[in-house]
This record gives C-alpha cells, sequence and structure tokens, in this order.
C-alpha cells in the first residue's frame, strides 16, 4: 500500500516517513538516524507525534542522496548541512567543501573506469578461448 501525502498545519504539503523514504530512496532508520545526527533539522511533527516531512526536507534528501552515493563521509555531510543552516556568508565554504568531494569522485570515477576496462578486456579474453559459450550461455 502507498503512503499518501499529508497537508501540515501551514498550509504546506508533507509526507508521511513511509512517503518520504519511498520518495527519498532512504529507509526509515535511515531517515530517524538523519534527523537525529542533525542532517535534517527541525522535522515538522503532527500533534501525535508523527513526523511530517516538507518538499524542502526531500529537496535535502535528495542532496544527501548524491552526496552518500558519490562517498561523502557523514561527518562532512553534516558539516555542509551546518554551514548552510547558518546561512549565505557560509557560500564559500560549502562550494570549496563541494569541489573538494568532486575532485575524490572524478578520481574515483578514474579509477573505475580502469577497473572497468579490465574487466572488459578479461571477458573479451575469455570469449576469444575456443569453446568458449557466447552470449546467453
Amino acid at each position: 500500500m502507498r503512503s499518501r501525502s499529508t497537508t501540515s498545519i501551514s498550509g504546506q504539503t508533507g509526507y508521511a516517513p513511509a512517503e518520504a523514504a519511498r520518495r527519498s530512496g532512504f529507509s526509515l532508520d535511515t531517515l530517524r538516524y538523519y534527523e537525529k545526527i542533525g542532517l535534517l533539522a527541525d522535522v515538522s511533527r503532527t500533534s501525535g507525534g508523527q513526523r511530517v516531512f516538507t518538499d524542502d526536507d526531500l529537496g535535502w534528501l535528495v542532496l544527501f542522496r548524491c552526496l552518500r552515493d558519490t562517498g561523502m563521509p557523514i561527518a562532512q555531510m553534516c558539516r555542509y548541512a551546518q554551514l548552510a543552516r547558518e546561512g549565505e556568508h557560509t557560500a564559500d565554504e560549502r562550494r570549496e567543501l563541494l569541489e573538494r568531494h568532486a575532485v575524490r569522485v572524478e578520481e574515483q570515477m578514474r579509477l573505475l573506469q580502469r577497473q572497468y576496462d579490465h574487466l572488459r578486456e578479461k571477458i573479451r579474453f575469455y570469449e576469444q578461448l575456443p569453446g568458449s559459450v557466447s552470449e546467453g550461455g
């Protein structure tokens, strides 16, 4: 069954935790953890105490997914979130943090490309062996 969005008191569209998890690709446990460590700040709650995620929260989760999937350590993600909440005067520091991360991602991509090329070379080797089964075998 699909979770439905809810409307928060301020009139903005909000999402139940299961819907936020579905939309972000994170587990409910990860959402709770990100809130606990301060990556997600000030998540709204219903009068019954259930978390309600906003479009802004989902925007943060999209960024966190990118950063996590590209190997940024949680401590750096927390630093970025902290800087963002401090205001515009931290824009240069945030940019620098992201630029350093992008350099690491580029290095990792080059390494993966070399390793991928090596794998493809090895596969071609095996495809050339007598008696090798081609596609689907």
